[in-house]
């Protein structure tokens, strides 16, 4: 359902708010070998979420990426939206367009009305979970983020 980039976006993110706030700044090179991550990869899905003012990144031998507003403002969702984009939580999962324009055009795909309940559970739960709350959960696991 979340592309890789969506995927190591959240984990990256999560580390961070794990080390929040005592470490002001985090190297790529650490983020992605404590996550077993590509630096390469993951350096561009940071930058694009330092572009949409979520992590603030210091460029240079000394920088690094930082959380540039609390964890506990931060949702699940903004991240999605960032990377992947609200397709998720709009489209249809057999037709390439969003629910109501398949509704105007023809009549609703065969598991429609299954999915619409789940797509609106999701995007509940995306809403509501922080990044708080994931690094807490973080914390019981070692694993979790790898």
């Amino acid at each position: 359902m979340l592309s890789n980039s969506c995927r190591y976006g959240i984990r990256a993110m999560i580390y961070l708010a794990k080390h929040y706030p005592e470490k002001t700044s985090i190297g790529i090179k650490d983020i992605s070998h404590d996550l077993d991550l590509p630096t390469p990869f993951l350096a561009k899905i940071m930058q694009q979420l330092a572009r949409q003012k979520v992590l603030y990144s210091v460029k240079g031998p000394n920088g690094g990426f930082s959380l540039l507003k609390k964890p506990e403002s931060i949702t699940l969702y903004d991240i999605v939206r960032i990377i992947d984009g609200e397709d998720l939580f709009r489209k249809c999962i057999i037709h390439d367009e969003t629910c109501s324009s398949v509704r105007k055009s023809r009549k609703r795909c065969a598991i429609h009305n299954d999915f619409e309940n789940i797509r609106k559970d999701l995007l509940a739960l995306f809403r509501t979970r922080t990044l708080e709350d994931l690094a807490k959960t973080a914390e019981d696991s070692d694993n979790i983020l790898i």
